[in-house]
């Protein structure tokens, strides 16, 4: 965070919260009332003051102000880091993925990731990138027959793995409605009985 944020906490900690404004598209791009937010400086300042209270909900911390945030999908969105010579993830706030924890697909084919920085979403513009990292049992690319049987319902008859530097990470599968509760995270924040909103 921000140490002219942390000042502003400081000086007024008691400013009401505002939700219902800004949310997170699945691409990573923050949006104001649903207009994307285009200067990159400003996104660049969001991304820094970005994180969860101990509720789960994500927030950007405006100064003195919290912002709530409406996840199209996910707290973090993975795109490929354009700069690194190999494939190497990010998250969309530019910090670097080390460990992946755990690797799952949707019913409609989204790679959930839960890492070192957090749980996310691979952009779907990188999901092929990414997917050529996708192996079979015996390490071999996991070719579309593999990933047919997959949409078909047969992941656990045709393991597949997700190669992500020297690690091998089993995958599994998740329904999209179940990636919240699963991770603890609120999409679409709302104020507490009683809690002022601006």
């Amino acid at each position: 965070m921000d140490e002219i944020v942390k000042a502003a906490i400081a000086r007024w900690p008691d400013v009401p919260s505002v939700y219902g404004w800004l949310s997170l598209d699945r691409r990573g791009q923050w949006r104001i009332k649903d207009d994307r937010i285009g200067n990159p400086r400003v996104a660049e300042f969001i991304g820094r003051n970005y994180e969860a209270d101990d509720t789960g909900r994500w927030f950007f911390q405006n100064g003195p102000q919290r912002v709530y945030v409406r996840l199209d999908y996910t707290p973090l969105i993975f795109v490929v880091d354009d700069d690194a010579a190999s494939l190497r993830l990010v998250t969309h706030t530019g910090t670097p993925i080390g460990r992946i924890r755990q690797a799952l697909l949707d019913e409609v084919g989204n790679l959930i990731l839960e890492t070192d920085a957090g749980v996310g979403v691979v952009s779907d513009r990188d999901l092929a990138a990414v997917a050529e990292r996708l192996v079979d049992a015996g390490g071999a690319p996991a070719d579309e027959a593999v990933l047919a049987e997959w949409e078909d319902g047969a992941a656990a008859t045709a393991p597949m793995l997700l190669r992500h530097g020297d690690d091998c990470i089993p995958v599994g599968t998740i329904r999209s409605d179940q990636v919240a509760p699963r991770f603890g995270f609120v999409p679409d924040p709302r104020p507490a009985p009683g809690e002022p909103d601006c």
